[in-house]
Formats: C-alpha cells, sequence, structure tokens
C-alpha cells in the first residue's frame, strides 16, 4: 500500500515512506534551529550567573547526556517506525485515547508557546522598525507567516532552517565577539560568578527540563530520518552544538559582562543585527512548536472522533488562533499553565521507551503492519497500568524537591510501568487460565 501525499499532510496519520526520507544535513539542521534559541542563551548566562565555567560545563554536560539518550531511543522508533510521537504513542504503552491525551498536551503547549514567541518575534520587528509597525501588526504579520511555512510540511522547515541556522549564528557571533574580544578567554573560564551560587542538581534540572519537550517530541522529525544512524548523529549534533555550544558561550558572555542578562547587552551592541537575532531565532522554535502542534490535533481527532482531517488546514487553524492571542497580548497570563503541562510530559518518554524497547507489548503488530506501509489494525483503548505510572511520575516530578524533577518523573513513571505491566500481564494471563480451566 503506498501512501498518498496529500497538500499539507506530511504523512500525519500514517507511516512516513522511505521514498519521502531525508538528507541527514535536513534533519540535523531542524534539530539545531530548534536548540540555537534565544531562549538557550538566556538559560546559558543563568548558569554562567551563579557558577563558575566549569561547574557550568559539568552541569551543562549532564543534563545534554540525559536529553541526549532520552532524544535517542524515541527519534530511533520514530525513525525506525515512520511515525510521529502521538501516533506512535498508541502502540508504545498509551493505546487510543492514551495517545490523544498526549496529544492534546503537545498540541495546547505549542500553540501557547508558538502565541508567547510570536509575540518576542513582533516585538524583534516593531524595534527593527523603529516603531513603524504597531504590535498588532506585526504580530499579525509574523504569525501567519510562520503559518503558511508550516502548511507546506517538513522539507520547507528544513529549508526555513537552512537560511535562519547559519544567520542566526552570525547575528550572535558578532555580539559575542563584541562582548568577550575586550576578555582573555582563559581568565573568565576561572573567574568566580556574580551571582548567587546555584547547585549542581538545580542547574542539571535546568538544562534537562529547558527542553525535554523537545527530547520528546523527537520523532516528530526523526520519522524523516533514513536510518539509526542519521538520528543518533542528528540528535548527537544538535544536543551538543546547540544545547552545550551555546550554553558555554553564554556563560563566559555572563562573566565577562558580570550579569545575567547577556541577551539585552549583545543586540546592543550588535545593532541591527540583535533584531535578526531575534527574527530568526523565533521563526526557527515557532516553526517547530506549529509542526507539532498540528500534528498533535490530527491524532486527537483522529484516535476520539475517527475524523482524518489535512494536516495543513489544522495548521491553519490554530495558526490563526495562535496569532490572535498573541495580537490579544493574553498569552503571558499562560505561561504558568503551560510550564505545568511540561511536567506532565517526561513521563511519556519513560513510559514509550519501556514498552519499545523492552516490554516489545505490540512490536510484532509493528513489525508486520511497517512491512506492508500501514498501521496495525488494532489498537487498545488504554491500560490502566499507563494511566497509575504516568500520574506516579508526575507526582514525583512535582513533588519530590531532592534530585533532578524531570528525570524523577521519567524514571519513576518507568520504573512503575514496568513492573506494572509485568504484574498486570501475569494477573490476565491468571485469568484466563482460570477461565478456560473452568
Amino acid at each position: 500500500m503506498k501512501n498518498k501525499k496529500v497538500l499539507g499532510d506530511d504523512y500525519s496519520l500514517s507511516r512516513v515512506p522511505q521514498s519521502a526520507r531525508q538528507s541527514l544535513w535536513s534533519i540535523t539542521i531542524v534539530r539545531v534551529g530548534a536548540l540555537a534559541t534565544i531562549s538557550q542563551f538566556i538559560l546559558g548566562a543563568a548558569l554562567g550567573y551563579g557558577m563558575t565555567f566549569w561547574e557550568a560545563f559539568w552541569a551543562t554536560m549532564f543534563g545534554s547526556v540525559i536529553l541526549q539518550v532520552i532524544s535517542f531511543l524515541l527519534g530511533y522508533a520514530g525513525a525506525r517506525e515512520g511515525l510521529s510521537t502521538s501516533l506512535l504513542s498508541r502502540w508504545t504503552g498509551f493505546g487510543r485515547y492514551g495517545s490523544s491525551i498526549i496529544g492534546a498536551i503537545i498540541a495546547i503547549a505549542c500553540i501557547g508557546w508558538f502565541g508567547v514567541q510570536n509575540s518576542v518575534f513582533a516585538d524583534g520587528l516593531v524595534q527593527a522598525t523603529n516603531g513603524k509597525l504597531s504590535l498588532p501588526v506585526a504580530a499579525t504579520l509574523t504569525g501567519l507567516g510562520v503559518t503558511i511555512l508550516v502548511i507546506f510540511g517538513f522539507k520547507l522547515l528544513s529549508a526555513t532552517a537552512t537560511i535562519a541556522v547559519p544567520a542566526f549564528l552570525l547575528a550572535v557571533g558578532v555580539g559575542i565577539y563584541a562582548v568577550l574580544s575586550k576578555h582573555s578567554l582563559f581568565d573568565l573560564t576561572h573567574t568566580a560568578p556574580a551571582g548567587d551560587p546555584l547547585t549542581m542538581g538545580v542547574a542539571a534540572t535546568m538544562v534537562a527540563g529547558g527542553f525535554i519537550i523537545g527530547a520528546v517530541i523527537t520523532p516528530d522529525f526523526s520519522r524523516f530520518a533514513k536510518s539509526g544512524k542519521d538520528v543518533f548523529w542528528m540528535t548527537m549534533i544538535g544536543t551538543f552544538v546547540g544545547e552545550l555550544g551555546i550554553n558555554m558561550i553564554a556563560v563566559l558572555m555572563a562573566h565577562a559582562a558580570r550579569t545575567n542578562d547577556v541577551v539585552s547587552i549583545m543586540m546592543q551592541t550588535s545593532g541591527w543585527l540583535g533584531a535578526i537575532v531575534v527574527v530568526f531565532s523565533t521563526i526557527k522554535i515557532n516553526n517547530l512548536n506549529l509542526y507539532s502542534s498540528s500534528l498533535g490535533f490530527t491524532n486527537i481527532f483522529d484516535s476520539v472522533f475517527n475524523i482524518k482531517l489535512n494536516r495543513g488546514m489544522v495548521t491553519l487553524v490554530i495558526g490563526v488562533i495562535g496569532t490572535v492571542l498573541s495580537v490579544m497580548g493574553i498569552l503571558d497570563m499562560f505561561v504558568g499553565f503551560l510550564v505545568l503541562l511540561g511536567v506532565f510530559i517526561p513521563p511519556v518518554a519513560g513510559i514509550m521507551v519501556i514498552d519499545y524497547f523492552i516490554l516489545k507489548t505490540h512490536r510484532k503488530a509493528l513489525d508486520e503492519s511497517r512491512a506492508n506501509g500501514t498501521l496495525p489494525a488494532d489498537v487498545e483503548k488504554m491500560s490502566p497500568v499507563t494511566l497509575i505510572a504516568w500520574a506516579a511520575g508526575f507526582a514525583a516530578g512535582y513533588f519530590v524537591t531532592a534530585g533532578i524533577p524531570s528525570i524523577n518523573s521519567l524514571v519513576v513513571s518507568a520504573v512503575v510501568y514496568y513492573f506494572g505491566s509485568k504484574i498486570y500481564i501475569t494477573m490476565r494471563n491468571k485469568k484466563d487460565a482460570n477461565k478456560i480451566a473452568a
């Protein structure tokens, strides 16, 4: 069975066929674009303001390794099956209804951040035009512009990132040079931090927690990879260039400027290039926000209502909604809510990894259907064990203060799901055996 490609649909409810897979460059540039952002600079500056260079290095390294492991495992599964996160989750522990909940969380979180980032993007345009464009007009132009780009799918995302990522890095490089050229790099690596000290646990939490949702939605993009090897290099380059590289540069800048507000300093010193930094940073991240949100919504309607929506049309609708909300300026009130949604995401990774790689609950059905380019015919509703493991993971991430909250939630959900599934299967088999005996 051949997958028919409809404009804007981008295989949102089917496997990505080998004929539609993309080059290593195409998927990696999108991944780097997701990490090389203004928010990553802000994170790195916060580390540098409260830690020495080498303390910040090890905190970033630890957090990056965690993100790399999660990203690669889920990304590998997504590439092998050619499925997005929300679709893959149907056969990795969550079933039809659980996958729709995941789709809803990802969709709402991403459309919310789309609106928030669009406000930042629009503000950058207002500054670049010296106020000739009003904020509502700029927000409308930027929101609808990004929406149109995303409608056309992954290929255009990759083409946009090919332009945006180098432009972003070039503009940032000018600002970095302006700040760091007056200082000795050796001295900066041995400088005491200017702010209150950060502990290693808090710092690693900031690094891992800052991109945990991005790690979980890796299959949304890795499904276009040609092989597991490509997924490894995509995640490795993305994590260590975008996470480790950007973070450590920002740490040095925080030490040089003796402040955590290095973004403002960098943009002031680079003039109009500073506006380009904001524009290209938000274009890249908002492409991905809207893309993953559209995949989540198409999965919800398919799972719950058995309605197959075109992803391009879904993108248009939610892009308009996100744009209108950003124009109205009400999204800032929802940032706390969006952060809370983020606590629900790490357990998803724990459950999916355990189910796909260890329990292999639906691997036979996935393997057989993959050979035909189709999806497994049967989908369970949702295992009670999944709900229990998800709730336990959320509680661990939200209430346990020791360690790294996002990792606590992931590990607890994985352990509870593994042992819970073993117990549930044993009890069900015993029940079936008793019925046969009777």
